[in-house]
């Protein structure tokens, strides 16, 4: 016996106060529906691991394992990447440099320019998961003696880090997932040297939305569309249309082309050191 399923705008019942049960949905799903993202959009999530998630009108199906395949809180899909090391990459690069927080690193890598000085850093620190290399471990290329300066290495983290998620974001971009849009989540967000790579990196507009409990937001949202629905004011196909998340919005501008560069560095050094381990 499987549970009866009911749509997302569907109550599933009332309490014995007569208040109405919305159907619910998962801390992911929900605080995708509180930024508001639909099609076109996607979400970076930065923390001591990463993520990269987006909205389609369809399930994928991945025999990678690489897609981890979810249903959105508005009847649509979500499937999901993830990275095994995002933000414990700057902090294993600021404790090696002697620095005590993200904020000196972050100022000590503005210090160096794009391309970091000819260094590559596959941040594979704990194994990884997008590409699937379970047992490897992190390395630097492109060693000279000019490139053996604190700020580049710094630099260097910072790239790593977000190429390893626009390798996450391409292994959606591969399979037809439109990406137009970035909302990077996460206190490293907040840090000058992503906030100025980030854009020519993922090669799209990138909002950096004001702190909020978005999961709080959509779960809300969720509540008042099954409410209007069992009201017969709202469609239960469609959700109503609030505001968006309100936030910083970078573009890539001019630096698009030097983003892109920047990343096929660490896509040749990929590729030499783990020779067809990713396939977006």
């Amino acid at each position: 016996m499987l549970p009866e399923l009911i749509g997302p705008a569907e109550g599933a019942g009332t309490t014995r106060e007569g208040l109405l049960i919305s159907a619910g949905t998962g801390e992911t799903m929900s605080a995708a529906f509180g930024l508001g993202i639909g099609l076109g959009d996607a979400v970076v999530s930065l923390g001591a691991s990463g993520s990269v998630m987006a909205v389609h009108p369809e399930a994928l199906v991945d025999s990678t394992g690489m897609i981890t395949s979810l249903a959105d809180a508005t009847g649509m899909h979500l499937p999901v990447v993830t990275t095994l090391n995002a933000v414990r990459t700057l902090r294993g690069t600021a404790e090696l440099l002697g620095l005590t927080d993200l904020e000196s690193l972050s100022e000590l890598a503005t210090k160096s320019t794009p391309g970091a000085h000819g260094l590559v850093f596959l941040p594979y620190l704990e194994g990884e998961r997008t590409p699937n290399l379970p047992h490897t471990a992190g390395s630097l290329a492109g060693l000279r003696r000019e490139s053996m300066k604190a700020e580049h290495l710094a630099r260097a983290a910072f790239e790593g880090m977000l190429c390893g998620l626009a390798d996450a974001l391409d292994v959606l971009r591969g399979r037809g997932v439109e990406v137009r849009r970035i909302f990077l989540l996460g206190a490293a967000a907040e840090l000058p040297a992503v906030q100025a790579a980030a854009p020519m990196l993922f090669g799209a507009q990138v909002v950096v939305p004001q702190p909020a409990d978005y999961a709080a937001i959509g779960a809300a949202r969720q509540a008042a569309w099954a409410l209007g629905v069992s009201q017969g004011r709202l469609d239960p196909r469609n959700p109503p249309v609030w505001q968006g998340a309100t936030g910083q919005v970078l573009e890539p501008g001019d630096e698009l082309a030097v983003g892109q560069a920047v990343r096929q560095q660490f896509v040749s050094v990929r590729e030499q050191t783990h020779p067809g381990a990713f396939r977006p």
